[in-house]
Parts: structure tokens; sequence; C-alpha cells
């Protein structure tokens, strides 16, 4: 009588049989690939899923991987275009930022010179042309001088032998009787600024007598007097002038100025308006400046000092000791 011992598999178990061998085989193919569900009901079952298992096990896991690395890779892609436009346009942006930074950096800067420009000629230094001879020798025709407006602020007064640029309104023309407009006024402020021209009611003449001086002349060949001192004028006078061929003998108001051009037989000044209402005085309110610098031509560029003559005078009365 023999027996009968049921094959053993290759790990030395019992071989499946039956139902077992079915029931194995399907669990074998619900865990293997396709092919590897072919062979299920022969003991390769096992070995394809030894070889084929891992393949399978591996394949998931190695798309997933693949798909993990292509995904930044296609995304790149079309990023990349992405990209590429964001850099360049970061690019723009910074090859165009330094451009604008630099043009408002130069506008800035031109307003702030203009600016300054303005305020000075409003209130500090103003430019002026000189549109006659009467101030020959010192200045003449079409020289550019600068009038310094702060001179005699904060308490001081013009001097005698100061050059000084003055509004001839109320003085050496009559004031008029209509109220300014609203063009009249922006005029002014205009030729304040130095926007726009001077006009004909500003005149450039030099301080003979200032506020208490008495101021004489006796006619042709003989010296101007102030305070009973006679004045040397030959080193500004122009050639061949006398100091005065109009005889005169006034006291010069308080706050008030007598002026006179270097160009004695060709300027209207004080002594021309010696019957008109403000008696040929200029008020020290109506100076706008004292001409200290001739800038323009370049070969005339000089600043216009007190003549030394006026130092004679120092002492003798009027506010022409004063600052």
């Amino acid at each position: 009588m023999s027996t009968h011992e049921p094959p053993a598999d290759r790990d030395g178990s019992p071989a499946p049989t039956g139902a077992d061998s079915l029931s194995r085989s399907a669990v074998v193919s619900a865990v293997v690939s396709g092919r590897a569900a072919e062979g299920a009901a022969t003991g390769g079952v096992v070995g394809a899923e030894r070889a084929d298992g891992p393949e399978a096990a591996e394949g998931p896991e190695h798309a997933e991987v693949l798909e993990q690395a292509e995904g930044p890779e296609r995304t790149g892609g079309s990023g990349g275009d992405g990209s590429s436009q964001s850099d360049g346009s970061d690019e723009s942006e910074q090859d165009e930022e330094p451009g604008r930074s630099r043009s408002r950096d130069l506008l800035l800067l031109v307003g702030i010179c203009l600016t300054a420009l303005l305020l000075a000629n409003a209130f500090v230094a103003r430019p002026f042309s000189v549109p006659s001879g009467s101030m020959e020798e010192t200045l003449r025709p079409g020289d550019r001088l600068v009038a310094y407006q702060l001179a005699y602020a904060f308490g001081g007064h013009p001097q005698r032998g100061d050059v000084v640029v003055f509004d001839g309104r109320g003085s050496f023309l009559r004031e008029s009787a209509k109220p300014p407009g609203f063009w009249d006024g922006l005029r002014s402020f205009a030729q304040d600024l130095g926007l726009a021209p001077a006009g004909d009611t500003v005149y450039v003449k030099r301080v003979i007598g200032v506020g208490g001086d008495r101021v004489t002349s006796t006619g042709p060949g003989a010296p101007i007097t102030v305070n009973g001192v006679p004045i040397d004028e030959t080193s500004y006078l122009s050639p061949g002038d006398d100091p005065s061929s109009v005889a005169f003998d006034i006291v010069v108001p308080a706050g008030k100025l007598w002026v006179m051009g270097d160009h004695r037989s060709a300027s209207r000044d004080s002594r021309d308006h010696l019957g008109d209402p403000g008696g040929g005085f200029v008020p020290e309110k109506k100076v706008i400046g004292r001409a200290d610098w001739v800038v323009y031509p370049f070969s005339r560029w000089t600043s216009l000092d007190r003549p030394a003559a006026f130092a004679a005078t120092a002492g003798t009365g009027g506010h022409g000791d004063q600052g």
C-alpha cells in the first residue's frame, strides 16, 4: 500500500491544490500585473511575482517619480516662456526705472534752480539793462548791471556816492491817478521776478545828497557842495562835463534822495524836476537796490564802488553817516 505526498513547493511548502490553488492564483493575480495572472495556475506564478512583481511594484512608484520629475519640466516649459516674459519685463522695468528716476531728479533739480533764481531776482539781486548814456562813463548803453536789493534792508539807507536803481513814479514821473488793475499788478509781479522788462519807469542815478543834506551849485565851472563841502567828481564824471550847468540850492527832505547822472550834460535828473510836485527828490522807499556790479559785456565786468570823494562829507549832517 503506498501513500501519495503532494509535491513540495519551491520554498518547501506543500504545493496548493484545488480551490486553494485557484484562491492563491486569484490573490496573486490581484497583486501582480495581468501578465503574471496568465500563469496563476502554475508554480511559475510565484516566479512571475518575483520576476515581474518588482517591476510591477516599481511601476506606479516610478511613474509617480517621473510625473514629479517631468511635472516641473512641463510646468517650467510653459512657465519658462512666462518666466522668460517675466524676466524680460523685470529687466525692462529695471532698465526703465533708473531712467525715470533720473528724469524726475533732473526735473526736480531744474525746478529748484528756477525757484532759487526767481527768489533771488525778487528779493536779493536783480539784473537791469542800461538804456541810455546818462551815466557815462560809469555805465554805458547796453551794459547789464546787478542791483543788490538787500543793500538797504534792515534799517540801512542809501549813502552819498552810491549808484541806485529806483522807480521814478512819484518823483521823475507823475503817479497815475488810475488805480492799478489786474494786469498792472501781474506785470509788476513779473518785473519783480525778472520775468518782464523793467519798463520806462525805472532809472539808475548816483546819490549826491541824502535826507537832511544841503546840496548847492553855483553853475558852470564850480563844484557841487554838500553841507558846504565841495565834492571832487572828476573820477566818475563824463569827460568835458561840468558838475552842473544849472545853479540850485536845496535841502533834501528826510527819507528822500537827491540824485544826478554822471553824464551831467545828457542826464535828466533831480535838477530837471525841481518844479515838479515831488521837487525832484526820490523817496528812499522807491529804491529797488544799489547797483553793485556791471556783469555784461564781460570786457566791462567791474564793481561800482562808492567814490572816495564823498568821504569828505562824513559827519557833516543828514543820515549819510548812518548804515
